[in-house]
């Protein structure tokens, strides 16, 4: 995929937003849906970070069932798509449609030249049916660290395993170096670029050249951590489609 496509799959010029949703139950998981879309956000992702894959099945069913068209992705807290894959290919021949998955890891390693983990997990995906896209998380917060010397490198390899090449901070709620993003966009070429924590309604702005924010600690309510705040969403909402009408004009 490359970022034009993912644009218009989104049918968005400017950055797309995908709020991230920690679950805890389906009731107040739905609420919080309900308010990513009347924000006019082009979909979300759920993650269980309270309990595991088996607790939050069962959730992502009943999401699906109340929302049939919603854009909906999912990360399951610390899996990789080796094991993601065929629980979402599954899904998909259920009837439970998961449009991507997000993995906190892709086992990109910048160190060597073979990347026997990368290929394992594409054939897995192909063999699993599964047909959403894949954002691989890449020197990713909470994994293995990348030396700053090798950036370019990992994003360079990261780009012919995923579909949206997934980085972050360095922890949760931190904002992402410019100089980190200025490196991914320069060796990703028209691969699509997520930043995947430390995005706000106040810093968006540095992020022009991004094409997705997955956010939840900057959109959410003071203090909370499983609830999105309307007024905060609603915010970076604006500044992304102002983002999108600076990129249209000549």
């Amino acid at each position: 995929m490359n970022r034009t496509d993912f644009h218009k799959l989104f049918k968005s010029p400017g950055p797309v937003v995908l709020p991230v949703i920690h679950v805890l139950d389906t009731p107040r998981t739905i609420r919080n849906v309900e308010t990513v879309l009347s924000a006019g956000a082009a979909g979300c992702f759920l993650i269980n970070h309270d309990f595991g894959i088996d607790e939050f099945l069962p959730i992502i069913r009943d999401v699906r069932a109340r929302f049939p068209s919603l854009w909906m992705g999912v990360n399951f807290l610390a899996v990789t798509g080796r094991d993601a894959f065929p629980v979402l290919g599954a899904l998909e021949a259920d009837g439970c449609a998961v449009d991507a998955y997000w993995a906190d890891d892709a086992r990109i390693d910048e160190r060597v030249e073979t990347q026997d983990e990368a290929a394992d997990m594409q054939r897995i995906r192909e063999q699993s049916g599964w047909s959403g896209l894949y954002f691989g998380g890449t020197a990713f917060k909470k994994q293995r660290p990348v030396a700053e010397t090798d950036l370019g490198i990992s994003a360079r390899i990261a780009r012919d395993w995923m579909d949206v090449v997934t980085t972050s901070g360095i922890a949760t709620g931190e904002e992402t170096d410019d100089a980190k993003v200025t490196t991914f966009r320069a060796a990703i070429g028209d691969t699509p670029l997520a930043l995947a924590s430390g995005v706000t309604p106040g810093n968006a702005g540095r992020y022009s050249d991004v094409d997705c924010f997955m956010v939840a600690t900057g959109i959410s309510l003071p203090g909370q951590f499983h609830d999105i705040d309307a007024a905060l969403l609603a915010q970076l909402m604006a500044k992304t489609r102002q983002l999108g009408i600076e990129e249209r004009r000549p």
